[in-house]
């Protein structure tokens, strides 16, 4: 805003330099043709009574037998048009209308009969303009008075009073913009690091009367987040023991089934409604981890997670990377690869597991040769509750939240998961976290 303003009375300022420019110049024609109008028609009267024209002093009019103007020297066209209009308007007949522009020097001899504060003052301005006007009988009438070429001084004026906008405007304008700005970058920052159920202070009021009702809004906000949040977190303990129960209860009895194939199949179905109950809560407490982040040696991460596959007989195959550590939530990390490795295993039974490292970032590649999924599909196996096969066949998986929950424990640690399919079949799931 105060960049806008500065730009504001700057662009003004140039508006304003410039009317007055013209105005100058305007002044400076009405100050030049007025005299010379003037003291030609007094000439003119003086000649027709037969009087004497003449003198020696500045600004005395002379009358020449040849016009002392040079072809090559300097001419001011406006103030020519200017008398040829005025001495017309006064009935004056003339012929040509020359102008010259001549420098003052201090030695001229025509200042002696001048005070000496006009003496400054000509000099200041730095030149004379010299008018030479034909009359009928072809005898010039010339004559003297000061010409500025400089318009240092209004230049100047005007630089004057900008600094005083300037400082009378933009000063109490940026004390009261950061006034306002601190509390408000202090309010960006607490809502930047806002974690719900970490211990904060509120955010002290300040500023004006409308930036302290805001913070004290966002303070108020921040206490039913975390109330709410904390209620959404005792009631899920409250489902996920009021349905493990009866699922613990429902696994001693089956044990009591006489029939092997019955007795596992509803094995595999109460065990099948575990994983599901695991990965729902899972999802619903991301953001609120009771699992803090620790330093971590990624590629031992890894290696455990795959050899846990390999010991319960699935083709998973790591190739083996340089230690490096990583500060991240350990538990959660291995939830979220042992997702993909599932997902990868349900659709091509083999799983090949890397790590690319950058100077920047860390990439854990999960690599398949199974169906892949159509490009325009790609970024819907990430929903929650979203699988491409519908059939709801168990051989090709559950019900959609392996995904979803390791893009959500991924993007919690600050990363991603992007999904490619892989040139001659299958897919790559990349989960990048930065270093």
């Amino acid at each position: 805003m105060a960049l806008l303003i500065a730009i504001a009375l700057f662009v003004a300022q140039a508006i304003n330099f410039t009317l007055a420019l013209q105005d100058r110049r305007r002044a400076r024609l009405d100050q030049a043709t007025g005299p010379v109008v003037t003291r030609i028609i007094d000439a003119d009267e003086r000649i027709a009574a037969g009087r004497h024209v003449g003198g020696g002093g500045w600004s005395r009019i002379r009358l020449v037998p040849t016009s002392p103007i040079q072809p090559g020297g300097e001419h001011i066209p406006a103030v020519e048009t200017a008398l040829r209009a005025a001495l017309a308007e006064a009935g004056v007949k003339v012929g040509q209308i020359q102008t010259q522009v001549l420098p003052i020097q201090r030695d001229d001899p025509r200042l002696r009969y001048v005070s000496a504060q006009r003496v400054e003052r000509l000099l200041r301005g730095g030149a004379e303009l010299q008018v030479a006007v034909e009359r009928p009988t072809g005898q010039w009438l010339v004559l003297s008075l000061p010409w500025s070429r400089d318009n240092s001084d209004i230049f100047w004026r005007l630089m004057a009073q900008t600094a005083i906008l300037y400082i009378v405007v933009l000063v109490p304008l940026l004390w009261a913009g950061r006034r306002i700005s601190r509390p408000l970058r202090g309010l960006a920052e607490a809502a930047r690091s806002f974690q719900p159920g970490a211990a904060a202070e509120p955010v002290a009021a300040a500023g004006p009367q409308d930036v302290r009702d805001v913070i004290a809004a966002f303070n108020a906000l921040r206490l039913r987040v975390t109330a709410m949040l904390e209620e959404k977190d005792r009631m899920l303990g409250a489902i996920g023991h009021d349905l493990r129960t009866p699922l613990a209860s429902l696994r001693v009895r089956v044990e009591s089934v006489d029939d092997d194939a019955d007795r596992a199949k509803m094995a595999e179905t109460i065990a099948e409604m575990n994983r599901m109950l695991d990965d729902i809560l899972s999802l619903a407490r991301i953001g609120r981890p009771s699992e803090p982040p620790t330093e971590v040696d990624l590629a031992a991460l890894v290696d455990a997670v795959v050899e846990d596959f390999r010991e319960i007989g699935h083709e998973v195959v790591f190739e083996e990377s340089p230690r490096m550590r990583m500060r991240l939530r350990p538990g959660l990390m291995r939830r979220a690869l042992r997702n993909l490795i599932e997902n990868a295993l349900k659709y091509a039974g083999a799983v090949e597991v890397s790590i690319e490292a950058s100077a920047h970032a860390v990439a854990i590649l999960v690599c398949d040769r199974g169906p892949g999924i159509p490009a325009e599909r790609l970024g819907d196996v990430f929903e929650a509750f979203t699988r491409l096969e519908t059939s709801r066949n168990k051989e090709t998986g559950g019900i959609g939240l392996g995904l979803a929950l390791a893009r959500t424990i991924v993007r919690d640690a600050g990363g991603d998961i992007t999904l490619a399919n892989r040139d001659g079949g299958g897919l790559i799931a990349r989960i990048t976290l930065a270093r």
